[in-house]
């Protein structure tokens, strides 16, 4: 699935590009695993509402500031994007009951952008039980 971001960070709710992908894959029951291959991007679980994305995001600027001296910097100036993804990871694996994603109420999928923007790949496999 492609994503195209617009900022340099931002979190972008997947949640219903997904479902479209395990409704026409025909599977009632078994795991979805949503990942991403970039190392400057993460995929996370959490609930859809302004404030607290923009409090992610918050969070993730206080614990590894863009502006500090990164040794990978050097290259191409993006150390802080690749460190921050260390901390969200690459994927999610999600139960399929029933052909639905098992999410609670308030639970939605994010790609989380953090050196953009640009055009990026989502990778979402279903896996039949």
């Amino acid at each position: 699935m492609d994503i195209r971001t617009t900022a340099r960070t931002e979190l972008i709710d997947i949640t219903d590009l997904v479902r479209t992908v395990l409704k026409e894959s025909g599977i009632k029951d078994g795991i979805c695993v949503i990942s991403t291959r970039h190392t400057t991007s993460g995929i996370i679980v959490n609930e859809n509402e302004r404030g607290l994305k923009n409090d992610i995001l918050d969070m993730l600027e206080a614990l590894v500031p863009e502006n500090k001296s990164y040794a990978h910097n050097s290259i191409d100036n993006n150390a802080g994007a690749h460190l921050r993804a260390v901390l969200l990871g690459m994927s999610e694996t999600i139960p399929v009951e029933d052909g639905h994603l098992v999410l609670g109420t308030w639970q939605s999928i994010f790609f989380v952008e953090l050196d953009g923007p640009r055009d990026r790949t989502v990778h979402v496999k279903m896996i039949k039980s």
